[in-house]
């Protein structure tokens, strides 16, 4: 194998993995248009991701999964609206706290689940 195909090998790898940091990131563009400075996306992201696969596992169903990543992210979402407009908190604050809460509660959450091989998979399209 050369050098070449090591490299395609690693692009053709990494793109589909790189498809969730995109859609995060495009929703941070969105807010920072929107003059909101949101750096919890990561915090939020990781949360989501942990309610979903736990979803999963006790139920099977991949798309109440999905539903509740989103009404975490949302969840984590009105947490900075309120933090920010009634608490009066600066945006940057409130955000980094947000990244260090999702990632510390994921990271307790997600340890239950090591080493579990996944319940349900969606259909390949």
């Amino acid at each position: 194998m050369t050098i070449w195909d090591q490299v395609l090998s690693a692009l053709q790898a990494a793109v589909p993995a790189a498809a969730p940091l995109l859609y995060g990131t495009l929703g941070e563009v969105t807010a920072e248009r929107s003059g909101v400075v949101n750096l919890g996306m990561e915090g939020m992201m990781l949360m989501g991701a942990v309610v979903a696969f736990a979803v999963t596992q006790a139920t099977g169903n991949v798309w109440l999964a999905l539903l509740a990543a989103a009404l975490i992210g949302a969840l984590m979402g009105l947490i900075h609206a309120f933090t920010t407009i009634s608490l009066r908190i600066n945006q940057v604050v409130g955000g980094l706290a947000l990244t260090m809460i999702g990632t510390g509660i994921s990271g307790i959450m997600g340890k239950r689940f090591i080493g579990m091989p996944p319940r349900a998979q969606l259909k390949p399209v």
